[in-house]
């Protein structure tokens, strides 16, 4: 397998507030909620990087599509990172997020590898982490 992974798709309960979240909190771009001439088939995707989409979709269409039943959502599971260029982008991406809605879940600190980050969670639960890493390099 080569190492290509070009969607995250993310379950979530409530459609249309989680695209105000990530469009209008956060200022993702997106077409906004399509496919819903189709059973199962509305999502909405907003574009990340080259070539890497960011989806979100109904919990129970995911289930549906993916013949799995439905769980309790644990926020555990997995996280998201997204990483800056420095200690004063952290702190200005958690004042967005905490603006656009996000439950602050550990606060900007300094971390164990010398960095900064701080993680939150969007409405349905996911978590996320925002960090700076002086040892990486970030792409433009």
């Amino acid at each position: 397998m080569k190492p290509r992974i070009s969607v995250i798709t993310l379950g979530v309960d409530d459609l249309e507030r989680s695209l105000a979240f990530y469009r209008d909190g956060l200022g993702l771009p997106t077409e906004g909620i399509i496919g819903t001439e189709f059973e199962h088939g509305a999502v909405a995707f907003f574009e990340l990087q080259a070539g890497l989409r960011l989806a979100l979709w109904k919990r129970r269409d995911l289930a549906h599509d993916s013949r799995l039943p439905q769980t309790p959502a644990s926020p555990t599971e997995f996280s998201l990172a997204h990483n800056v260029g420095s200690r004063e982008e952290v702190d200005l991406l958690i004042a967005e997020v905490r603006q656009a809605g996000a439950v602050i879940t550990v606060p900007a600190h300094d971390t164990f590898y010398g960095g900064y980050a701080a993680y939150f969670q969007d409405p349905d639960g996911h978590l996320w982490e925002v960090a700076w890493n002086p040892a990486w390099e970030l792409p433009d």
